[in-house]
């Protein structure tokens, strides 16, 4: 977490060179941001809208070896006395490969230990395969169009499986389509893609995020809701550092937790990734995170409605492996 000053600041401590950034203002409404090495440190996507890739020079200026500089950029990345919240992944240090395994060469950044990759490819307007280089399947897929008209953020989960997706930019039950995952679940080398234009237009440009749980630091997966204020506890075997929660049966936000923001329970403050709103619109909608997964402590529908909600989660220094990833 930090705090905006409208000048260029360094934001440290996060004991390792982030290669994706996930920006979110915390105290005001502002348009989050999406910053990756593979893309560059002046290439922006907003999770909460359709709009295409844009560039700005003054948001995230480098990628450093414990943490990013910020540059004097406002809205969305450093408003002074905004308060904001960083979530961020290591892949492979900007150094990306050329991944030729499926049938569309695409440009591949991985981290296999902590189950992460960052795939660019061109569409060709028809279904095809892209190699992720991972070790295992990802099970949480993140995939936008970069380029031409805009276009929303699909999804892929594990726990809906390939023949149905989810909209990043908006509070929607998953739907069903063949043209998004090509009815296909990704393989421990290829993700499927179909022939939507939200995948694969001819010769436009796509980013694709990918993650796979792995024992003791990250988990994909999906509980029932009670409608209850005894919520539903989800065992992830860590304690997480950060969750997120989507009703794929009904309307709901994504709404995420994390332990930089809640420092104790139970988690009063989630923030939504659907929508530019502040943090205290999403107060009234308490977890708690526990040393082995999260418990829902609310019947409000927002968070915890009867019927099958997907989440994710990421660990807090996991016991198992430390800073391995």
């Amino acid at each position: 977490t930090y705090t905006g000053t409208g000048s260029t600041q360094s934001i440290t401590g996060l004991n390792f060179q982030p290669d994706l950034l996930w920006l979110k203002c915390r105290s005001i409404g502002q348009s989050a941001r999406l910053i990756d090495s593979s893309r560059g440190v002046s290439k922006t996507l907003t999770p909460a809208d359709t709009q295409n890739e844009q560039t700005e020079s003054n948001g995230i200026t480098s990628f450093d070896s414990d943490g990013f500089t910020i540059g004097s950029a406002t809205g969305g990345f450093n408003t002074g006395s905004a308060t904001y919240v960083a979530w961020a992944w290591r892949a492979n240090g900007g150094t990306t490969a050329s991944n030729s395994e499926g049938s569309t060469t695409c440009t591949v950044q991985a981290n296999t230990k902590g189950g992460f990759s960052m795939i660019t490819y061109t569409g060709t307007g028809s279904a095809a395969t892209l190699g992720h280089g991972l070790e295992k399947a990802p099970e949480f897929i993140m995939a936008k169009r970069r380029s031409s008209a805009a276009q929303s953020w699909k999804n892929y989960h594990v726990g809906l499986g390939a023949t149905k997706y989810l909209t990043l930019n908006a509070a929607d039950a998953a739907a069903t389509s063949s043209g998004m995952w090509n009815d296909t679940a990704p393989s421990t080398t290829l993700i499927s893609i179909g022939n939507e234009s939200n995948v694969s237009t001819s010769s436009l440009d796509y980013i694709i995020y990918a993650w796979h749980s792995v024992e003791g630091y990250s988990k994909f997966g999906t509980y029932e809701g009670n409608a209850n204020n005894d919520g539903t506890f989800v065992y992830t075997g860590f304690r997480p550092r950060m969750v997120f929660i989507k009703n794929s049966d009904g309307q709901s936000p994504w709404l995420v937790w994390d332990t930089a923001r809640a420092t104790f329970n139970p988690a009063n403050n989630g923030l939504a990734w659907n929508d530019d709103a502040a943090e205290s619109d999403y107060t009234g909608y308490p977890a708690d995170i526990l040393s082995n997964g999260f418990k829902l402590r609310s019947s409000n529908a927002t968070i915890n409605a009867s019927g099958t909600w997907i989440y994710g989660a990421w660990g807090d220094v996991p016991f198992k492996y430390n800073n391995t990833f």
